[in-house]
């Protein structure tokens, strides 16, 4: 038996189609079968922005976290290597992330990397599709106008850069297949505050 070509199998179809159009429940079915693409890609849509949207706010609430803690912390042990205090905040970011069920990519068991200053990096990628970083800048210095005069003053800076591996970019295929979405994306926070012990 020979194989049918392709406007062989598409006549084929053609014909089914237009003899299913003449009755209600074929009509039925052609309609179910135009709009489930576009519902399933929706509904995918909806679920993959609304998980974003989520992990975006405790990513937000991690920095600040950390921040807050970092803040309070003296500056001592930043000349050690690495600082306790540093491994701390990092603890502290890792802790809140895994209490809100956001995974944290074995960073809490990372090695951090000295930056130029008092600064300082944790990156990890274990289960996730892109490495998780943490920064924590201990000597970031904002310059503000305190009765005319401008003064420095030394804050702490911790950054967060979260990647999301999407899974919209697989279905949105299925409306348009020549699209490309990405399929990793970065979620990134960062929190500002002052040192409670200078450095």
């Amino acid at each position: 038996m020979q194989r049918e070509g392709a406007a062989g199998w598409a006549r084929r179809c053609w014909r089914v189609l237009r003899r299913c159009w003449h009755c209600e429940a074929g009509t039925q079915l052609v309609e179910f079968a135009v709009t489930l693409p576009i519902v399933a890609v929706l509904l995918i849509g909806i679920i993959s922005f609304g998980r974003s949207f989520n992990i975006k706010q405790e990513i937000n609430n991690a920095a600040r976290e950390g921040a807050r803690f970092a803040a309070s912390e003296p500056t001592s042990d930043l000349s050690t290597s690495p600082p306790a205090s540093i491994t701390a905040v990092r603890d502290v970011i890792t802790n809140y992330l895994k209490n809100t069920h956001v995974g944290v990519c074995g960073v809490d068991s990372a090695t951090p990397t000295k930056n130029t200053g008092y600064s300082w990096t944790y990156s990890g990628n274990t289960g996730c599709p892109a490495n998780f970083v943490i920064t924590i800048q201990r000597d970031f210095i904002k310059t503000a106008t305190i009765g005319g005069n401008s003064t420095n003053i030394v804050m702490t800076r911790v950054t967060l850069q979260y990647p999301l591996a999407w899974s919209f970019d697989k279905i949105v295929k299925l409306v348009a297949p020549g699209s490309s979405y990405p399929s990793i994306g970065t979620i990134s926070s960062s929190a500002t505050m002052e040192n409670l012990y200078g450095l």
